[in-house]
């Protein structure tokens, strides 16, 4: 009996230091801009041995089907889940990408790239709007503010121009080359 009980507690203590884990995980998830939700349903998918339904998803969360569904969808769009098989098995089952690193690329890329690609459209028409105000405006003062402005701007423009190149570098795989993937430490 003694020994159940201690065994017993061992298994709460590892289901806590788990569940605590999940919790950063869940915390993290807002630097990638997806909800706490989401991050921990990563988290149960990460921890689970096997790949789980989303039924079995939500009974581990209690969430609503349709949270749950949005939450695998958002991972999936982010390379962070994928759908797999079973035998026997006839609802779709769900496992975690276990390449962190695989993730943060597709991840990083994908919300970097969009934002990216759009600042440097939102600094294009700015320039594009300020040279047309320049032709027509006779005030020097303000034709003088709009120059330097716009010299700011094509530095924002060359900015961003570089951010692509990094993200490119970061989506292909090079940064690996010039940071190595850590390797897994096994105690």
């Amino acid at each position: 009996m003694a020994g159940e009980q201690g065994e017993k507690k061992d298994w709460e203590k590892y289901e806590e230091t788990i569940e605590k884990f999940i919790q950063v995980i869940a915390k993290n998830m807002n630097l990638y801009g997806m909800t706490p939700s989401v991050g921990r349903l990563y988290g149960v998918l990460y921890f689970s041995d096997e790949p789980m339904t989303l039924d079995g998803m939500r009974d581990a969360l209690e969430m609503s089907k349709t949270s749950m569904s949005t939450g695998v969808r958002v991972l999936s769009e982010m390379k962070m889940v994928e759908s797999t098989f079973k035998k026997g098995i006839r609802k779709d089952l769900y496992q975690s990408e276990e390449d962190w690193y695989k993730s943060f690329t597709s991840l990083f890329g994908n919300r970097w790239r969009q934002h990216t690609e759009t600042n440097i459209e939102e600094a294009e028409e700015a320039v594009e709007e300020l040279e047309l105000l320049v032709e027509k405006t006779t005030d020097e003062q303000l034709i003088d503010k709009i120059t330097k402005d716009i010299e700011k701007l094509r530095y924002a423009q060359n900015y961003y121009k570089w951010l692509m190149e990094f993200i490119s570098v970061v989506e292909s795989g090079k940064i690996f080359e010039f940071i190595p993937k850590r390797p897994q430490n096994k105690k």
